[in-house]
């Protein structure tokens, strides 16, 4: 596992991740949602048959696992995500010895069986194992926490980056009804899905509203000794 350090128990990570030889990890809708059970419902110390659990909500629309189905004790605390076609980024706390391990063998052994099945795939899904990159101070959080949900902005403006944008009015409409992300959880409305996320736990920071161009600030580089990311 390439990472910074021994992941310890009430640290949080930038944990992230992308299909093997560059293929597409996420090809459609169904594929994006299958990946956000797996976040809810693997997030347990406790056994978890997923093939028992969906087979009990065929022909429900999924959003009923999110609301029906509360995972006991956690493993880490969900504090951000973001799926893209061919890579994912998360921010993670882990609670208990080994838990982002643990959870993230969970979610992609899950989804690789599920994307092996689907698309008759062999072989490795993912670019090796996860990577990690410790998030030891606030500014460093603000950063990283920005990055992750300013990243599906490549989509529609890659200069972003940059702070370029050809219609900052389009930009910040991607973002509001971009559904892979936590950004909606935390800036538009409550869904269901935002039970992957644990979001009594969010910093102090977060917990109010925050526009594109705060969001443009906050992404100011740390030092380039710290920037591992995809």
């Amino acid at each position: 596992m390439r990472r910074d350090a021994h992941l310890a128990s009430g640290e949080t990570y930038h944990i992230y991740n992308r299909g093997a030889h560059k293929q597409r990890l996420f090809t459609c809708k169904e594929d994006y949602d299958r990946f956000l059970l797996l976040l809810h419902i693997t997030n347990t110390t406790e056994p978890v048959d997923t093939r028992t659990l969906f087979e009990k909500y065929r022909g429900k629309p999924f959003v009923n696992i999110f609301t029906s189905e509360k995972p006991g004790k956690t493993l880490v605390d969900v504090l951000a995500f973001s799926l893209l076609s061919n890579h994912f980024h998360l921010i993670l706390r882990q609670k208990a010895d080994h838990g982002i391990s643990t959870f993230l063998r969970k979610v992609l052994t899950g989804y690789s069986m599920y994307f092996n099945t689907k698309y008759t795939h062999s072989g490795i899904l993912s670019q090796g194992p996860f990577k990690s990159r410790h998030i030891d101070d606030q500014t460093y959080f603000r950063y990283i926490f920005s990055y992750v949900h300013l990243n599906p902005l490549d989509r529609l403006e890659p200069s972003w980056k940059m702070g370029v944008f050809a219609n900052k009015d389009a930009a910040i409409h991607f973002l509001n009804t971009y559904r892979y992300s936590s950004f909606y959880d935390y800036f538009v409305a409550e869904r269901p899905e935002r039970a992957i996320l644990a979001y009594d736990e969010r910093p102090d920071f977060l917990k109010t509203q925050n526009d594109l161009e705060e969001f443009l600030a906050w992404y100011a580089p740390p030092p380039l000794t710290k920037i591992g990311l995809l």
